[in-house]
């Protein structure tokens, strides 16, 4: 084997142009496809790691029974909040923790115009650091911690309703027992994030004016817990569970199963996306051992009159293949790397992709292109194993020359 791996190597660069186009074709390709992934890789963590941050956390802490009932935010309090926290910010993969209230209402405007909206309770000063919402306020002022009689609204909600900073309006909420409560606030703030069914459709007060409004004294119905990298929800959520075994713990995605959705549609086009780049790459590797079969036709017969077993034609071809793959594979990885770690430091603009939905707005107008290293390696070994595929037919043909035909060929 190794006098065959040796020999292959010659064989490669006596005609070194061939060699070199086919080496050409898989580096471009392998690059090419590096650079999509990069950029896929980084919208999926700009738009993830800011759906995030605009539904609280990366984990949600619950009362038992809450899951059943998500869609319809029911008014489940936390027996012990702080319990909770403190087993959360325990974690060292934990930024931060903290109390919300959440659940349906209606806000109205003047002319007798409303809106159904999600009302949140929060935590104004250990969500601030964090929150899209915080840093997407474009007039008037986030909450402040304590603050009563006032409520942060979207662009979206403030156009629809005609209102601005400054004006009141009526925040309608039912609460545990199915009693309306109307309570009067005034807009502090409007936040903007290019989500306008979403600026419509969410509104947040301060935790104190939840639990007046939901008449739930000191009750919190979640805690959200930010983590400091995303896709470590599992075991986060699974030693939380182990800590705290009378609460339903989940992960952002699993409550927004379609953003879940969205991530799995994108993994199947991309794949099928790369697995075209790879195929379209190796057709230079199958071309290349196709006219060095056909050159080397003679050299062929007289390696078989020698006592050079088909099998070994056979595998002599494949080696050369794979020593193709494996030397574009390498050189492909490398400068792919460079070339999205060099894009990723200083990211590619996309200003004017804004304003096209939820998915967009949520990517932001500049991404930074990222790529696993795991999946550089993936892709690297797929190059190798096409071009030992597309040596096959190649090797196979060479392998069943009979040498006194081959001898004999001009």
């Amino acid at each position: 084997m190794r006098g065959l791996v040796s020999l292959a190597w010659r064989n490669l660069w006596r005609n070194w142009r061939r060699t070199a186009i086919a080496l050409v074709a898989i580096v471009l390709g392998l690059m090419l496809l590096l650079l999509m992934d990069g950029f896929i890789q980084g919208s999926d963590r700009a738009i993830f790691g800011n759906a995030v941050r605009l539904y609280g956390g990366n984990v949600m802490v619950h009362a038992t029974g809450y899951r059943e009932r998500a869609s319809r935010l029911p008014l489940l309090p936390l027996e012990d909040p702080d319990a909770v926290i403190a087993a959360a910010e325990a974690r060292p993969e934990v930024l931060h923790a903290s109390r919300r209230l959440n659940s349906s209402g209606l806000v109205g405007g003047s002319g007798g115009k409303s809106q159904g909206v999600l009302i949140h309770g929060i935590e104004p000063e250990r969500e601030a650091e964090y929150s899209i919402v915080a840093e997407g306020v474009t007039e008037g002022r986030f909450l402040l911690e304590g603050e009563g009689d006032a409520i942060l609204i979207g662009r979206g909600l403030a156009e629809r309703l005609e209102i601005g900073v400054g004006d009141r309006i009526e925040l309608i909420a039912r609460g545990r027992g199915e009693a309306l409560h109307q309570r009067g606030v005034m807009v502090v703030g409007i936040f903007d994030l290019g989500m306008r069914e979403a600026e419509r459709g969410m509104v947040f007060v301060t935790l104190g004016e939840a639990q007046d409004l939901f008449r739930l004294r000191d009750g919190v119905s979640e805690v959200a817990i930010t983590l400091d990298e995303l896709g470590r929800e599992q075991p986060t959520i699974d030693a939380l569970q182990a800590a705290l075994p009378g609460y339903e713990i989940d992960s952002w995605d699993s409550l927004r199963p379609e953003f879940k959705q969205l991530l799995e549609t994108k993994a199947g086009f991309t794949g099928f996306i790369g697995f075209v780049v790879l195929l379209i790459a190796c057709i230079g590797v199958l071309n290349m051992m196709l006219m060095s079969v056909f050159e080397r036709t003679r050299e062929m017969g007289i390696l078989a009159a020698l006592g050079m077993k088909g099998r070994q034609v056979m595998a002599l071809f494949l080696i050369e293949g794979a020593l193709v793959g494996v030397l574009g594979a390498l050189i492909g990885c490398g400068l792919g790397w460079a070339v999205v770690s060099l894009l990723g430091r200083v990211g590619m603009g996309f200003g004017e992709i804004e304003g096209m939905g939820e998915i967009t707005a949520l990517m932001g107008s500049r991404i930074y292109p990222w790529l696993n290293p795991v999946g550089i390696l993936g892709r690297g070994l797929a190059v190798t194993l096409i071009a030992m595929l597309a040596s096959f037919y190649p090797a196979w043909t060479a392998s069943r020359k009979q040498p006194a035909e081959v001898l004999h060929h001009v």
